[in-house]
């Protein structure tokens, strides 16, 4: 057990006061009915398997913040830091503010955040690996590292900071709530040192002394309906009309009524951003997930051509006219498969425990899709051995034989499509505006409708001209597969745009950066897409030939590749979160590029690694 100083003070140790029965949420405060067999158990804490006899062990705790009396001194973060033994790029809680007025008038706004416990965590069910836990003992939400294989997802899905992905250790970390401290009768080590009284602790719903709210809202937090977060907040003094943010998110925070100061909106920021290309920008941690995402779209896309095509007609596909273009076509698609199976775990912190994405297939959209992934891929390997190599299943009936193959053949059709879906789910994130919008879904789709039957006309244009027969033969039917796919893509991205500005807050904050920050990148993909439909146009209804077809489908593929490529790197380049307000070194991510530009990431203590997982 912790063991609390001899002369610990009385303003470090949770008050024992009454409560409300619920909180604001409807939740209720006590976590287990008295006589849950929940109760009474130890929570091992370094090894010691005492109970603590804390009568308000199995109530929801959580923060108090009073932005009234916070001076932005860090004491809480720096007593976070010391507690837990952090390296200077991970910082459980955090001090960071939105200011707003005009000299002599200016004010300024501090916010100390950390994880709030929250009554719906969101990380929790977004974990593929189960490293998270909702624990009955104060309510707290915690976080093995050593379960976690540093995916980073619950850094997208949690609308407030709190899991941090350490890529230098290859996991992800957050505030504990301090439950040793806790067992024993004390305040987490951030609340019991704040030098103002404007960080404390306690039942959820109690009033601490010298407090008058409990609000649920301040300028610069996210939305609290996205995981009913346990923290509450005072914030009295007058504020201006509108707050901005010190960081580089193009955000400000705008009053809706001047009668509720609390209530703020988050809108663009307009002013601070010039239309360029910045192709340097479009490269992301999330650069395996580019390949990734788009290889498997490709993939799924060219064995659904390949399966359902000689079943509508198209007659060049089928196995008795390209005996071994099949096969090999086939054999090819398992090995790119593979390639970008192995890109996805470069996205780990820990590529060796890859398999502990199968962990959360009840909750996580993680899981759901790297099992339908799996479940493709083997579908797909079982139909290519069917099919390719009949020799090795003569010892079989025929008709067995025929059954396997369609079996196979529809369930790598169906588990394919399932797969995107569920690839698709995983970016409907409520702290991620700019995702969550089903213009995913028709993207990953229209992707498939386009790259698949493109990789097939490759493949047996190759066959059917080195049998001397007219390449195009493949080509011209599936061309109009590729313009629906085109098209598909293009009114999703139209209906995007067009909600993304009339909304508000980080979604439009998304679409800004997009028009200008990224402004001549995003209008070239565009009309590369447009190109694009206009060649497939052309190559349908003005059937060229010769010298003419040939270069006109070669300016299409390229064209489609690398607005394809273009638009997934805008997509993973573009997003803003719900994030809490940043300030200094690495939670400032303007401040963080110029780290790495000018070598500052290269001094530890700033707190910017200077290679980036």
């Amino acid at each position: 057990m912790f063991e609390p100083r001899p002369n610990e003070p009385a303003y470090a140790f949770v008050p024992q006061v009454d409560h409300p029965v619920t909180n604001h949420y409807g939740t209720p405060i006590e976590t287990v009915p008295v006589g849950h067999e929940l109760r009474g158990q130890s929570l091992n804490i370094n090894g010691d398997n005492g109970i603590s006899d804390n009568p308000d062990r199995y109530k929801q705790h959580g923060f108090y913040f009073n932005a009234d009396n916070c001076i932005s001194c860090h004491a809480c973060e720096a007593a976070c830091s010391e507690k837990n033994d952090l390296p200077a790029h991970i910082a459980f809680r955090s001090v960071g503010y939105v200011e707003g007025g005009t000299y002599p008038a200016y004010q300024r706004l501090n916010i100390s955040m950390a994880c709030n416990h929250c009554d719906d965590p969101v990380c929790l069910k977004g974990c593929p690996t189960r490293a998270y836990t909702k624990f009955a003992e104060y309510g707290a939400v915690l976080q093995d590292p050593d379960i976690c294989f540093g995916c980073g997802y619950c850094t997208w899905v949690c609308p407030y900071n709190a899991p941090q992905l350490d890529t230098a250790a290859g996991h992800v970390s957050k505030c504990n709530m301090c439950v040793d401290r806790l067992e024993v009768g004390l305040k987490p080590a951030c609340a019991a040192a704040c030098l103002a009284g404007a960080l404390d602790f306690g039942i959820m719903e109690t009033t601490p002394e010298h407090r008058d709210q409990l609000e649920t809202r301040i300028p610069g937090f996210p939305t609290p309906d996205i995981t009913h977060p346990n923290i509450r907040f005072q914030q009295t003094r007058s504020l201006p009309r509108e707050m901005t943010r010190p960081d580089s998110m193009p955000l400000r925070y705008e009053r809706e009524d001047q009668a509720e100061a609390a209530l703020y909106k988050p809108r663009v920021d307009s002013g601070r951003r010039t239309r360029s290309w910045n192709l340097n920008k479009l490269r992301t941690r999330e650069d395996p997930l580019v390949v990734f995402t788009l290889v498997s779209q490709a993939v799924i896309g060219a064995f659904i051509t390949l399966f359902l095509g000689p079943l509508l007609g198209i007659e060049i596909l089928d196995m008795d006219r390209h005996p071994v273009a099949r096969p090999l076509l086939l054999f090819g698609l398992i090995g790119i498969q593979t390639l970008a199976l192995v890109m996805s775990t470069l996205h780990l912190g820990r590529p060796h425990r890859f398999y502990r994405a199968f962990n959360n297939l009840r909750h996580s959209p993680v899981s759901r899709e790297v099992a339908g992934i799996a479940v493709f891929y083997n579908f797909l390997g079982a139909y290519a051995l069917l099919t390719g190599l009949p020799m090795l299943f003569t010892w079989l009936p025929p008709a067995l034989t025929s059954g396997l193959t369609a079996f196979t053949g529809w369930g790598a059709v169906l588990s394919g499509l399932a797969a995107l879906y569920f690839m698709y789910s995983i970016y409907r994130i409520p702290a991620r505006p700019f995702w969550n919008h089903w213009q995913v879904l028709t993207s990953f789709y229209g992707n498939m409708l386009v790259l698949g039957p493109l990789l097939v006309i490759l493949a047996f244009a190759l066959a059917q001209d080195a049998q001397d027969q007219p390449w195009t033969a493949a080509a011209d039917t599936l061309a109009w597969v590729m313009l629906l796919g085109l098209a598909l893509e293009a009114v999703g991205l139209y209906v995007h745009a067009r909600d993304l500005q009339r909304g508000d807050g980080e979604g439009q904050a998304s679409h800004h950066e997009q028009c200008t920050t990224f402004g001549n990148t995003y209008q070239a993909r565009n009309i590369g897409l447009g190109v694009a439909m206009l060649l497939l146009l052309w190559l349908t209804l003005g059937n060229p030939e010769g010298a003419a077809a040939v270069i006109l489908w070669v300016t299409a593929a390229l064209v489609i590749l690398t607005t394809s490529l273009i638009g997934r790197a805008l997509f993973y380049a573009l997003v803003i979160p719900t994030t809490m307000p940043g300030s200094f070194f690495w939670r400032n991510h303007g401040f963080e590029q110029h780290a790495r530009e000018t070598g500052l990431a290269e001094m530890p203590q700033v707190g910017v690694l200077p290679e980036c997982h």
